[in-house]
C-alpha cells in the first residue's frame, strides 16, 4: 500500500511502500463512488509506533568477504533502526522480511535477545578461527531500544570474557553506557569504536537523522570515549553533495578537537528502494536544491543514482568525487589523523570454561 508522502518530526522516511517483494501491491484510489478508504490516510497523518518482534535466529556472526569492507565478521543485534535515517543503506534489507524499508524500517523492530548466548557457543565452536567482529555493520547496535533492551552490552560482556576483539560502528551517545567494559578491552587491544558523525548543523540532522543523537552529543561521546583510553574514530557517513558536503573540513577539526585519532567517510549510497525514499525527503526539504543534488550523485555515480561496484562504491567516481577524496584526505593530514590504524590483537583469544566443564578448571 502506498500513500502521499507525510513527514513526521520523529521519523525519516516519508512513505511506507511495499516490499519489492511482496506478490501483490495495491493503491488506494477514487473511483467517483466514494468509495475510497480514507481510514489508511488518516492513520498515516498520526505518528507511527515502535513495535518490538523478537529474532528467532540460531546464529548471530555474519562473515562477508566483499574486498572493500574492512572486516571479515560482524554482528547486528537489531534488525531495522529507530534512529530514522533516511539514507541508510540497509533499508532494502527490511523487504526480505515483507516489510517496507520505508516507515517500517524505523518502527517494525526486530531485537536478538539470545545473541549473547549464542555468540558464547559460536565462539566455542571448533571451527572458529578469531577474527575481530564489527558490532554496527548494517543498524546501530546503540539504537534508542538498547537503552532498555541492553543487548550490545550483554554481546561486549561475552567477548570480554573470550577476549574477542570487537569493532563498533555507532551514533549513538549511550555507548559511554558501557564505557567500563570498553575501557578494559582498550587495555588488552581489543576494542575500537567509530562515532558517526554526519553534519554538526542540527537543523539537517533533525530531518536527516531524527531519533539520533544530537551532533553535540555525539562529540562529547568521542571525547569520552578518547578519555577512557579506547581508540575512538570518526565516520562521517554519508557526505551528501550540496547538503553536507560543505562541512568536511568542520567535521574533522571537530572530531580531531574531541579525541578521535581516525576518521573516513563514505558517499551517500542510494541502492534500491532507498533512491525512491531519498528523493522524497529531498523534494520535502529541500526542494530548491533537489534537482541539483541528484544531478552531482549521477555524476558521481555513472549517469545513475547508484553504482555497486567494489571499490567505488563507497566514493563514487569523477571530477566531484575526486575533490571529495582530495579535501577529505588533506583534512584528516591538516589535523593529524590516520597516522596508525587500529589493529585489534587475536592472539589472546581464549574461550573460558563451560558451565558444567570439569575438563577447564586445571583438575
Amino acid at each position: 500500500m502506498t500513500h502521499r508522502p507525510v513527514h513526521h518530526t520523529s521519523r525519516g522516511a516519508l512513505t511506507n511502500t511495499a516490499s519489492r517483494f511482496a506478490a501483490t501491491h495495491a493503491e488506494d484510489f477514487d473511483d467517483g463512488w466514494d468509495t475510497l478508504d480514507t481510514t489508511a490516510e488518516e492513520d498515516a497523518e498520526q505518528a507511527p509506533p515502535t513495535r518490538l518482534h523478537r529474532d528467532p535466529t540460531r546464529r548471530v556472526i555474519a562473515t562477508n568477504d566483499s574486498p572493500d569492507v574492512p572486516f571479515a565478521a560482524s554482528i547486528n543485534p537489531y534488525k531495522g533502526c529507530a534512529h530514522g535515517c533516511i539514507y541508510c543503506f540497509a533499508r532494502p534489507t527490511h523487504e526480505y522480511l515483507d516489510h517496507s524499508a520505508g516507515r517500517d524500517f524505523e518502527t517494525e523492530l526486530y531485537y536478538k535477545p539470545e545473541a549473547a548466548t549464542l555468540l558464547a557457543d559460536e565462539l566455542r565452536h571448533s571451527a572458529y578461527r578469531c577474527t575481530p567482529i564489527t558490532l554496527g555493520a548494517n543498524t546501530d547496535p546503540y539504537q534508542p531500544d538498547d537503552r532498555k533492551l541492553a543487548i550490545t552490552r550483554e554481546i561486549l560482556e561475552t567477548a570480554e570474557a573470550f577476549n574477542q576483539p570487537v569493532s563498533i560502528i555507532t551514533k549513538g551517545a549511550h555507548v559511554t553506557r558501557d564505557l567500563d567494559i570498553l575501557a578494559r578491552l582498550a587495555k588488552q587491544n581489543l576494542v575500537s569504536v567509530f562515532v558517526s558523525v554526519t553534519s554538526l548543523d542540527t537543523a539537517i540532522k533533525r530531518t536527516l537523522e531524527p531519533r539520533a543523537a544530537a551532533p553535540g552529543q555525539r562529540l562529547k561521546t568521542i571525547a569520552a570515549l578518547a578519555d577512557a583510553g579506547v581508540p575512538t574514530g570518526a565516520l562521517v557517513a554519508p557526505i551528501i553533495p550540496m547538503i553536507t558536503d560543505h562541512e568536511i573540513e568542520h567535521l574533522i577539526e571537530a572530531v580531531a578537537t574531541a579525541g578521535a585519532t581516525r576518521a573516513n567517510y563514505v558517499l551517500l549510497r542510494l541502492p534500491h528502494s532507498v533512491k525512491t525514499l531519498f528523493r522524497e525527503w529531498l523534494d520535502a526539504h529541500y526542494p530548491d536544491r533537489a534537482a541539483h543534488v541528484m544531478s552531482l550523485i549521477n555524476q558521481m555515480r555513472g549517469g545513475a543514482d547508484y553504482e555497486s561496484a567494489w571499490g567505488t562504491r563507497m566514493t563514487g567516481t569523477g571530477t566531484y568525487a575526486d575533490l571529495i577524496a582530495k579535501r577529505f584526505r588533506l583534512a584528516c593530514t591538516r589535523h593529524a589523523l590516520n597516522h596508525e590504524r587500529f589493529e585489534l590483537d587475536t592472539s589472546a583469544f581464549a574461550p573460558p570454561p563451560a558451565s558444567g566443564d570439569q575438563m577447564g578448571l586445571g583438575f
